[in-house]
């Protein structure tokens, strides 16, 4: 069966359709935070390229070439250590393939399409029993078909776009009454995040986390203060001896450097025990690299694994520096400099501060400074593109194009966001 669905064949179960290669989609992973606005888990969403403005959801291929696809890659590639929520109709529930995915990792995540039958009650009471967890998904409205699956399901997931306060304060005190996880869905901004906290909801999907908050006054903590200065002191090619002397001043910057350069994501094959082997082994371009990355992970203290400004900005960086090899191959500045462009793309939000004012404190050349104030430029484009992918739902119909003027193809694109997302997770299991 697994073959089949990997060679596109027709697959029929109760209903029939056609699978497509994993190629044919767009992939994107949502981040889902807790109330503590760690990362816990992904939604994982994926969109026909050659469908433009057709809903993420609707795509039953998709979700079976991906069940597919997963089996054979390993599901941690694209979600590390985090759990997965995958969206699945009455067709793919009812499937045999749905098994191939581990329901340690999986939360399958129920359309408000499906109609609620007998068969697919007693098909998600037999997958319970085998261990799978399920949530109910857009759920803006209490019925009686969602009493019937409320009883085998984990959590619920609430739309919040466009529901007014005082609906949403009666749905969520329904399902907190039910004893139900309840799941925030869209949450733009920090004000909705703060009054669904209030309401008790246990998750958040939503970009808010990447949004800056712009604070008069705020000053970079000491540590990112450190970071800034060293990372200063690399790009004016100063004395190792000073940079050294400048990480000594802080015990945290030197634990971290000594953790990070030791995992595999760094290619180093000898244990690192020193400030000056490390710094030696490593180069000014891993060392900048690590400073860049350690500002996010600084934000999220002990638990930095679980920042998802930290996990969106390495990703961006790697997928910029992937990019920039196929584009460009052999030419190491310029993947450099697309790392560099990813990772910075998100310091108004770390900082909660206007991008201008932070290129103020941290030199840069003109055209990162270009890209990450205007999104112009070659590297503008290459950032436009991963913030693309990011938000499948909204910007699907504008990769064609974005990838058109990158002259890749959605297979590459894919390639390279599997390996961006499989080295951010190393990397930020270093840190932590």
């Amino acid at each position: 069966m697994l073959a089949q669905i990997l060679n596109g064949c027709q697959v029929t179960d109760d209903s029939s359709f056609e699978i497509q290669r994993v190629k044919d989609f767009f992939l994107a992973r949502q981040p889902i935070l807790n109330r503590d606005q760690k990362l816990v888990a992904y939604e994982l969403l994926f969109r026909r390229a050659d469908v433009g403005l057709a809903a993420v959801t609707d795509d039953l291929a998709a979700t079976a070439s991906v069940i597919a696809h997963a089996s054979e890659l390993g599901l941690e590639t694209v979600i590390g250590a985090s759990r997965g929520f995958v969206n699945v109709d009455a067709a793919v529930l009812m499937s045999d393939f749905i098994e191939f995915l581990p329901c340690e990792k999986i939360v399958l995540e129920i359309l408000e399409t499906v109609k609620i039958t007998d068969e697919v009650v007693a098909r998600v009471t037999e997958l319970v029993k085998s261990g799978y967890t399920f949530a109910l998904d857009d759920v803006i409205v209490d019925s009686p078909d969602l009493h019937r699956l409320l009883p085998l399901v984990e959590i619920i997931k609430i739309d919040i776009m466009g529901m007014t306060q005082n609906n949403l304060t009666k749905l969520s005190a329904q399902f907190k009454f039910a004893k139900k996880k309840i799941l925030a869905e869209k949450v733009e901004t920090l004000e909705q995040f703060n009054f669904c906290l209030g309401l008790g909801f246990d998750y958040f999907q939503g970009y808010y986390f990447a949004k800056p908050l712009v604070l008069t006054g705020k000053k970079l903590s000491p540590s990112q203060l450190a970071i800034v200065r060293l990372m200063n002191l690399v790009l004016a090619d100063a004395d190792t001896v000073e940079i050294e002397r400048l990480i000594k001043h802080d015990a945290s910057l030197g634990l971290n450097l000594l953790r990070l350069v030791n995992t595999p994501a760094f290619l180093i094959t000898q244990r690192v025990e020193s400030l000056g082997q490390a710094l030696a082994l490593l180069g000014r371009r891993q060392l900048q690299r690590w400073l860049q990355i350690l500002l996010y992970a600084e934000s999220g203290k002990a638990d930095g694994f679980t920042s998802p400004l930290l996990m969106l900005a390495t990703t961006r960086g790697k997928l910029l520096e992937l990019i920039a090899q196929k584009t460009k191959p052999g030419n190491r500045t310029i993947a450099d400099v697309a790392f560099t462009v990813g990772i910075m793309s998100l310091m108004d939000a770390l900082f909660n501060s206007p991008m201008e004012k932070i290129l103020e404190q941290i030199t840069v050349p003109d055209e990162v400074k270009e890209a990450l104030l205007y999104r112009s430029g070659t590297y503008g484009e290459m950032l436009r593109l991963a913030e693309y992918t990011e938000h499948l739902e909204e910007a699907g119909q504008m990769l064609p194009p974005a990838l058109k003027r990158l002259q890749l193809t959605n297979d590459e694109l894919y390639a390279m966001q599997v390996a961006a997302f499989e080295w951010s997770d190393s990397i930020s299991r270093g840190i932590a």
